[in-house]
């Protein structure tokens, strides 16, 4: 059992890091992987909130030298006060719907039909997105205006609807607002590391009595392999979106959430019975 349960951290923790910071939703991919291998209840609850926070740190440490260098200079740099205010400003709406809403949410809407679902609106959103004129107001993050910022983080409210994902959603939201490409992607790691980092605190809180000392082995490989592959993909992605546009994985999206309805619709798999 424990040979299984050390396989299944591990395909769980390639998964969260693959598809936490590429904008096909490591949320909804967690849920649909989490029944097929059969890795449910609260363990599982826990170990999806410990691996996250290792995706949160491998974003921390890729862009280690811009967080520091920021820190250092709040105190007496605009560039870098605006910046941090720019990113508050863009945390704030999520934290507010999330704690409103976060509970109707999880009971109602954390199941692969939602997540295909939501992954096939979210894909066609982003082509369509990708093809539409753009009018670049922010070339980098630090031509980020505040008003810019709000609109972002308004949009990274979509992401509370499991499949939509937190990157795509700000990623695209970017781009319509007037980020080039760049900067989307760029501010979008940015707003990860509060928004994650919140999130994580607050279901490491909420669900204290389901993480036991037991479960330590299990949790260790999937966060040490979150961090590793998380950091591998942040990296890969910065380097494919310099000369590729987003389509290809609004195609996934599409593709991978018609096989999930498709699945059921035939009776292949009973999703509708699936939770996370």
């Amino acid at each position: 059992m424990l040979t299984l349960a050390a396989l299944q951290a591990f395909v769980l923790g390639i998964l969260e890091g693959l598809t936490e910071f590429l904008p096909v939703s490591s949320t909804g991919h967690l849920i649909i992987a989490g029944d097929l291998l059969n890795f449910n209840g609260d363990t599982a609850t826990a170990f999806k909130i410990v691996i996250q926070l290792g995706a949160i740190l491998a974003v921390m440490w890729e862009f280690r030298a811009r967080v520091l260098g920021v820190v250092r200079g709040l105190p007496r740099e605009p560039q870098a006060q605006r910046f941090a205010l720019n990113v508050l400003v863009a945390f704030i709406p999520a934290v507010i719907l999330g704690l409103l809403l976060a509970d109707l949410i999880e009971h109602w809407l954390f199941n692969p039909i939602t997540v295909a679902t939501a992954l096939i609106i979210g894909g066609f959103v982003m082509l369509w997105a990708e093809k539409r004129e753009h009018t670049i107001k922010a070339e980098t993050v630090d031509d980020m205006t505040w008003q810019l910022a709000l609109k972002v983080g308004l949009a990274q409210c979509l992401a509370l609807i499991p499949g939509t994902s937190r990157s795509g959603s700000t990623i695209i939201g970017g781009l319509l607002f007037g980020l080039s490409r760049k900067a989307a992607t760029d501010f979008s790691f940015f707003l990860a590391m509060p928004t994650m980092v919140a999130a994580t605190v607050y279901s490491l809180w909420k669900y204290r009595d389901i993480l036991h000392m037991e479960d330590l082995p299990i949790f260790a490989i999937g966060f040490v392999t979150t961090f590793i592959v998380a950091m591998l993909t942040v990296r890969a992605l910065l380097k494919f979106i310099a000369s590729h546009s987003y389509a290809v994985f609004a195609w996934y999206r599409v593709g991978f959430g018609l096989l999930i309805l498709a699945t059921w619709y035939f009776g292949i798999i009973d999703w509708s019975t699936a939770q996370a």
